[in-house]
């Protein structure tokens, strides 16, 4: 299995069958290289969305077209890129879980909001999502964009994610600090990865206040763009 970022809250995950970009966001996002766009395409199989913004689902309708995959999310915003942008579309809701290649995708809660650019100003796209990906003998928990909240406490106890990507950037998300108190209080992963930070300067630079806040065994990767993490 492997995880690669791809700048801001855009990761490839490469597990079981199947290669899901999860929020990918290429145009306008200043971290991600534009010329290793094809490499970070090669392969996909599924574009999957946490929600509507801009940077995390503007890219996808062209990307979803351009490889004839599917786009995977919450069934508002996935009905409104079938319908705006023509894509082929798979949309659930939270509590359900969809078989990509494999892996086990559910959706599950997050705290944030959900609308994007529409013909005549801003559409309302459905609610904002985490999901929890298992496969290989892995859950991942992809937190979208969220503040802490006590539904981490079931959604802990239910699904046993040994690794976390925690939008963890402040301003728009947790801080890092927030973001360790709800590993620590809530979860037991192994891996924690952070996201949605670096990009601009609003944002927490590095993960250090996040390592600071975890408790001993719980590795912090620090992602660099188009770098593989291999579990």
């Amino acid at each position: 299995m492997k995880i690669t970022w791809l700048g801001h809250s855009g990761f490839r995950i490469e597990i079981e069958d199947a290669v899901l970009l999860v929020d990918p966001w290429f145009d306008g996002n200043p971290l991600f290289p534009t010329t290793r766009r094809a490499e970070a395409l090669a392969g996909v199989t599924h574009v999957l969305l946490t929600h509507g913004h801009v940077d995390h689902a503007g890219s996808a309708p062209a990307i979803a077209k351009d490889l004839a995959v599917p786009v995977v999310g919450i069934y508002d915003l996935v009905s409104f890129l079938q319908d705006d942008a023509g894509v082929q579309g798979i949309g659930f809701n939270k509590g359900g879980t969809v078989d990509l290649g494999g892996a086990k995708v559910t959706m599950v809660n997050a705290v944030h909001s959900s609308s994007l650019q529409g013909r005549d100003g801003p559409v309302y796209v459905g609610s904002e999502a985490g999901y929890m990906i298992a496969g290989e003998g892995h859950t991942i928990y992809v937190s979208g964009d969220t503040d802490i909240m006590a539904d981490m406490g079931w959604m802990a106890e239910y699904h046993r994610p040994d690794i976390g990507i925690l939008a963890a950037g402040g301003h728009f998300t947790m801080d890092m600090a927030r973001a360790a108190f709800a590993a620590r209080r809530y979860f037991n992963f192994s891996t924690v990865i952070p996201c949605h930070y670096r990009t601009f300067p609003l944002l927490a630079q590095d993960a250090s206040e996040l390592r600071a806040g975890l408790p001993p065994g719980v590795a912090v990767i620090e992602p660099e763009v188009m770098e593989p993490i291999t579990f």
